[in-house]
């Protein structure tokens, strides 16, 4: 498949498009990353290594740290991206596109040291390589994903109304197409909103005013209360 576009449903009913990441952004992410932690050891071995024995103690739980548990902090805290992450502009979330907690990102990360075996990471390529996800092996077992982040929409939006409850459950396309109606519904004049709202019979029912009855349950939908 040309397009590494994936569609994945949120646990709220939401579908997401979700962007994947391949190999050539992550590593160099990575690489952004391993610069950044050698220059911080480069600094506390200067500072640290003149103390001696506790000193050069000192570094190697610096090491510890910053190899094994500042990337997994990094991406419970920051949305899922580390230093190199974000500055490619890309991101580790759930299979569900929800955020990472400390399970996901514990495991992923501690796994990188089979993914790098038998050296530069060949296994973690070559399972990417095969997996249409562009999964290594950290994310397998992590069920995550690496995606770029896309920018939030800009001069779009859902005008506030009181929030109102569907009558019957919506499925996601429907979701959509009221959401995406609402967001609409500012740049139409009030009789084409009235007259494209009015399809929704079921929905909004008889009688007029059925445009600010949609818009009410788009901030319904966006959980507005």
């Amino acid at each position: 498949m040309l397009d590494t576009a994936r569609s994945v449903a949120t646990p709220e009913g939401i579908e997401l498009t979700l962007r994947l990441a391949g190999p050539v952004p992550r590593a160099l992410a990575w690489l952004l990353d391993f610069l950044i932690r050698a220059a911080i050891l480069v600094v506390l071995m200067m500072v640290l290594a003149p103390v001696g024995g506790l000193g050069w103690a000192a570094v190697l739980l610096a090491w510890f740290f910053l190899e094994w548990l500042f990337p997994a902090w990094c991406e419970v805290y920051w949305n899922g991206q580390t230093p190199g992450k974000r500055s490619l502009g890309i991101a580790v979330l759930n299979d569900d596109g929800t955020p990472v907690h400390w399970p996901a990102a514990l495991t992923r990360n501690l796994l990188r040291a089979v993914d790098f075996l038998p050296f530069c990471y060949g296994f973690g390529l070559a399972t990417m390589l095969v997996n249409r996800d562009f999964k290594r092996l950290g994310d397998l077992a992590a069920n995550t994903l690496v995606v770029y982040r896309e920018p939030a929409p800009g001069g779009v939006m859902i005008p506030p109304a009181p929030p109102l409850a569907p009558a019957y459950p919506l499925s996601v396309p429907e979701q959509r197409a009221i959401l995406d109606f609402a967001e609409r519904a500012p740049r139409l004049t009030a009789e084409r909103a009235e007259e494209l709202a009015a399809l929704a019979r079921p929905l909004v029912g008889a009688g007029g005013n059925a445009a600010s009855r949609l818009v009410r349950i788009a901030n319904f939908l966006v959980g507005r209360r």
